[in-house]
């Protein structure tokens, strides 16, 4: 379908995810929080169409310490609406929060949207998720690790699924093990051993540990010289999808750096978006 059949709504504001704009449950302490970090209060972005549509929750990356809200946020928002598909761009919490407050956000804001969907104009059936690295984790995360518990609210909009349709991870952090990227989970978790610290606590960190045939359809993609994240936490969760029988495709590109987004400028990584497209043309979202 070309873009101009869909028209985007601008001028949404920033919802808040939790009760009253707050930080939402866990640690740290509220109190000591400055008030220069309003910014990071949990909430969405939405990026609405004029028409009933799909859904996709975009999960910028940031090793757990930050947010790469624009390259890997806003752009790709503005992308999927081009698709016909509505967004939503994610400020979860990153350190010093630990697991599972940034899970917590996750699942919350996608039973936000289901709760709103009338008013958002969006298909509750047909609600995704989508992270780039430690956002990929987080994406693959929330769609696989079923078992782990995490805060849901006690209001009406906890009583919404917070199970995506459908996932999309991006170079994505997923393995706790030896090809874990070390400083995301450092903020995650706290300490240098996350592999150690999320066997001794269950945290279900390692995402190719979690995956079970309930696992929604999975799109994924990464750089075989990924110096950043590498390329075997790809592997690691597409053979696991694989041994359940889970609908998924998996590109990896031979060279390429971290962190691309979307890669307006590279010729050979600006595919991802087409063959993603393409993906979601194939499970009736588009």
């Amino acid at each position: 379908m070309s873009q101009d059949r869909f028209r985007p709504i601008t001028g949404h504001p920033v919802i808040p995810l939790w009760p009253d704009g707050g930080w939402g449950p866990g640690q740290p302490d509220t109190g000591a929080m400055s008030p220069d970090c309003a910014d990071l209060v949990p909430s969405i972005l939405p990026f609405l169409l004029d028409r009933i549509a799909p859904a996709v929750l975009v999960l910028p990356g940031g090793g757990y310490g930050g947010r790469a809200e624009g390259h890997e946020g806003l752009s790709v928002a503005s992308w999927l609406n081009s698709l016909g598909i509505a967004a939503f761009v994610l400020r979860y919490r990153v350190a010093p929060w630990r697991h599972p407050a940034p899970l917590a956000d996750a699942r919350r804001a996608l039973r936000l949207v289901r709760a709103r969907a009338a008013e958002w104009r969006v298909d509750p059936h047909r609600v995704g998720i989508l992270g780039f690295s430690a956002g990929g984790h987080l994406a693959l995360s929330t769609a696989f690790a079923e078992r782990v518990a995490a805060p849901t609210g006690d209001d009406a909009i906890a009583a919404h699924s917070a199970r995506p349709d459908a996932c999309i991870a991006c170079y994505p952090v997923a393995s706790a093990g030896r090809f874990r990227h070390a400083g995301a989970f450092q903020n995650l978790v706290g300490g240098d051993d996350a592999e150690a610290a999320a066997r001794a606590t269950g945290l279900g960190l390692s995402i190719e540990d979690a995956v079970t045939p309930k696992a929604p359809p999975t799109f994924l993609w990464h750089t075989a010289d990924d110096e950043a994240v590498p390329v075997q936490n790809t592997y690691l969760v597409a053979a696991a999808l694989a041994a359940a029988g889970v609908p998924h495709a998996c590109h990896v590109f031979p060279h390429g750096a971290h962190g691309v987004g979307l890669a307006p400028e590279h010729p050979v990584l600006g595919q991802w978006p087409a063959l993603a497209a393409a993906w979601l043309a194939e499970l009736g979202w588009r």
